[in-house]
């Protein structure tokens, strides 16, 4: 008996040993991700590549891509080993990656490029789900954008009930919640992205893109500072982009300089990284997501940019793919509440922004370039708005006349100044208006005839400046209350050349410096004495637009009015009163009538608030009165005369532009330039400008002395031949607008650009101020009025 219940030693331990290995063949039947938190209990190797792949079984290491998508250890050898059939296939991948790329060709990164399934989601409105394609299957944009459940593959019929029926594989529920893009191994790089040829000197894997998809070339990278860039050539770049407005340069590209309007692919600006803080730490997705959309926007800015546009261009393996066509939402949100994309002249049919935007209502105080900027992107966002104007008519100070032979000649602005990235040039191609590159040449003519030579211009032009970059010099290091008026300061820097250097310079030498003052004191508005020595400039710190300077044949209100169509403005409503002590904001009209709303919007020009026109209740912070008044209220006249023919062509000889040499410094400012308002060289038309002290000397002349003076002038200039009476004229009073009283504002002396940017802060968050007087950057524009109006009215709608 005792035998029995103590078999002997040998059975004992041959036993314990069936038990061992049946716990082991347990153990490698299954085996977890060894990655900390992978919520993957069964992994399955998506490869398949090896005739040895563990498929859903077991392996010695699983390498993890995705939280759902593993590959085994069996299918790394496949590749990974020089002696395994795989090998030349990773090896050639591996090639042109480090050719075009700058990440490493790890076989990690070859799985997710090359090996991983594409995700693609059924179009069906009623279905949308995601449904994973066989690994023969390549994606493409068109096949994204038509995809539809069971859709069928080269003739191979899908059998069975409805194939949206079927239910959605269970990882892509995870893939929303916000662990997994954290357990994610490797950004994504997207292949074919519309961004591209945009990018063709970058690094694909430094803005979003695979190496394996791009071709740069590989000769020219960048080392030192920017070891990400490639140095192919700019205009490449831009060329490789089909029927691109050339003005349409949203990237920087490598070894540019400031730029406006421009963004570094390879990099999240601060309002991105305050918005999507989630992707500091690696903001490939978001730069993939953002320069595709970038780049979509202007390859067809004629038509709203919709994710469903955008999605089917999102060409990625893995279920990384569905993550980013979800953030890619969110991102396409904040680019058009930004007024990155959908903006401009777009008529939209449905709000752009969700409900949730939708539940304001918003004044617009003015219907000038940056009311009606505003008023037209927050009602694309889904808001109410009401605009009021207190003249007849919109545009402010912008103001087409067409009554010279039907010419269009702005009676405030027409020119756009560097046409790169230009809100009005975006405009102009979504209207398919033409504008007009004004050629560099400006001869420069003498009372009695005479063209002065180009070598006296160019020295004299070169001392002028160099008179500007001594002020430049000695400000460096004044503070406000050591500021001094400009038109002193350039006097005292001559005068200390003069003598210290015992350069004469001639008469005519001496004009020719008197009318590049009278430009200056144009560019100001104001006489010199008034503006500031040490922020006379203050907007060239900032990156400015660059390219074609062009006038606008058609005028600003081609663009203007159809900015307005839609819009409900209420014209003749000029605005005494402001109260927005109580949660709504309450405006009264001098006529007494009253409207209410959230948000109130005041664009009204700098003037006019230096004249407390408006009464505000509880009246503005002090720190603004301060700025309003630190500004000046710059003021410049024009004068148009239409002819019975171009009796300045001969002379002129095509140039859209000529110079008038003041005959002494008195007369500086008087008819400086003279621009031809019709380029097709067909109809008679000259404008010229009134500047610095010729403005209060024609204050109280009748507009025919004006046009007199003006015709006397030409037929100095013009002394050799016939110069005839004009047929018809007319002389802008910008001083007398009751609505304006001005032209474009200017840093007084003791003032400072800052002040800008304090006109533009918004007071309680429910009063908020727009119009070129509050745009730091680009102040004295329409481009920069126009831009003011889309930064509130983003603004607006993220309160």
């Amino acid at each position: 008996m005792k035998r029995c219940n103590n078999p002997p030693p040998g059975q004992t331990k041959r036993k314990a040993t069936d038990t061992e290995e049946e716990e082991d063949q347990s153990e490698k039947k299954y085996r977890k991700c060894e990655k900390a938190g992978c919520s993957a209990t069964y992994p399955v190797c998506f490869a398949s590549a090896s005739e040895r792949c563990a498929k859903n079984g077991y392996t010695s290491r699983w390498y993890h891509l995705s939280c759902g998508e593993h590959f085994c250890n069996e299918c790394f050898d496949h590749y990974y080993r020089s002696h395994k059939d795989g090998y030349e296939t990773y090896a050639s991948w591996k090639r042109v990656w480090t050719g075009n790329g700058k990440s490493e060709p790890s076989l990690k990164a070859f799985m997710a490029d090359q090996q991983l399934p594409y995700w693609v989601q059924c179009t069906k409105p009623d279905c949308g789900k995601w449904r994973q394609l066989t690994k023969e299957i390549q994606l493409t944009a068109s096949l994204a954008a038509t995809y539809r459940c069971g859709m069928k593959f080269n003739n191979v019929k899908t059998e069975g009930p409805d194939q949206c029926s079927l239910p959605e594989d269970l990882r892509v529920a995870e893939v929303i919640d916000s662990w997994w893009h954290s357990m994610l191994i490797l950004p994504p790089l997207f292949k074919d992205s519309p961004a591209n040829p945009f990018l063709t000197a970058y690094y694909p894997d430094c803005v979003g893109m695979s190496p394996s998809g791009s071709t740069i070339n590989i000769h020219n990278k960048m080392g030192g500072s920017s070891p990400e860039l490639n140095a192919c050539s700019l205009t490449h770049t831009l060329c490789s982009v089909p029927g691109l407005c050339p003005y349409f340069q949203p990237f920087y590209q490598p070894n540019e300089c400031g730029k406006a309007l421009c963004v570094r692919p390879d990099m999240m600006e601060l309002d991105e990284l305050y918005e999507f803080p989630e992707f500091s730490r690696d903001p490939t997705m978001y730069l993939a997501l953002r320069n595709l959309i970038l780049a979509s926007w202007h390859r067809g800015c004629k038509e709203v940019l919709t994710p469903q546009n955008c999605a089917p261009h999102i060409i990625v393996r893995g279920l990384v793919r569905v993550r980013c066509v979800q953030e890619m939402d969110r991102v396409l949100l904040f680019m058009t509440r930004k007024g990155l994309i959908n903006t401009g002249v777009l008529s939209v049919k449905q709000p752009l922004l969700p409900e949730r935007y939708h539940n304001k209502n918003v004044i617009v105080i003015g219907a000038g370039a940056s009311g009606l900027a505003a008023a037209r992107q927050l009602q694309n966002f889904g808001m109410q708005v009401v605009m009021l104007e207190a003249s007849e008519r919109i545009g402010g100070r912008v103001w087409d006349d067409t009554s010279l032979g039907g010419v269009t000649v702005g009676r405030g602005a027409q020119i756009v100044n560097g046409c790169v990235n230009n809100p009005i040039a975006l405009m102009s191609e979504q209207l398919s208006i033409n504008m007009h590159k004004l050629g560099e040449r400006c001869d420069l003519f003498q009372e009695g005839g005479s063209a002065t030579d180009p070598a006296i211009d160019k020295r004299m032009d070169f001392h002028f400046n160099a008179i500007l970059d001594v002020v430049s010099e000695w400000r460096k290091d004044k503070s406000q209350n050591q500021d001094t008026p400009l038109g002193e300061k350039i006097q005292e820097v001559y005068k200390t050349f003069l003598q210290e250097s015992g350069v004469q310079f001639s008469q005519l030498e001496e004009k020719v410096l008197q009318f590049h003052l009278s430009n200056l004191e144009y560019a100001c508005g104001s006489t010199l004495d008034q503006v500031s020595a040490r922020s006379w400039d203050h907007n060239e710190f900032f990156a400015q637009f660059s390219g074609d300077h062009t006038l606008l044949t058609e005028g600003y209100s081609s663009v203007l009015n159809k900015l307005a169509e839609g819009l409900d403005i209420r014209i003749k409503s000029p605005v005494q009163a402001i109260d927005y002590s109580g949660d709504i904001v309450k405006v009264t009209s001098s006529n007494g009538t009253q409207w209410t709303a959230q948000k109130v919007l005041v664009t009204v020009p700098l003037t006019l608030l230096q004249k407390n026109i408006i009464q505000f209740n509880p009246p503005l912070p002090e720190r603004k009165l301060k700025a309003i008044h630190s500004l000046g209220a710059g003021l410049i006249e024009k004068v148009a005369l239409q002819f019975p023919f171009r009796f300045w062509d001969g002379k002129i000889q095509g140039a859209d532009y000529f110079g008038h040499i003041p005959p002494s410094p008195d007369k500086r400012g008087m008819f400086g330039v003279f621009y031809d308002m019709d380029p097709q060289g067909k109809r008679s038309v000259l404008m010229s400008v009134i500047s610095g002290e010729a403005v209060p000397s024609i204050r109280d002349m009748e507009d025919k002395d004006v046009a007199d003076q003006c015709v006397k002038v030409l037929r100095e200039l013009f002394k050799e031949q016939e110069v005839p009476d004009p047929v018809n004229y007319f002389v802008t009073r910008w001083s007398r607008d009751m609505w304006s009283q001005m032209s474009y504002s200017f840093v007084k002396t003791g003032g400072s650009g800052e002040a800008y940017d304090i006109i533009a802060e918004d007071v309680q968050g429910k009063v908020f101020f727009a119009g070129e007087a509050t745009n730091r950057h680009f102040p004295q524009t329409v481009t920069g009025a126009y831009l003011s109006g889309v930064r509130e009215a983003s603004k607006i709608a993220a309160l």
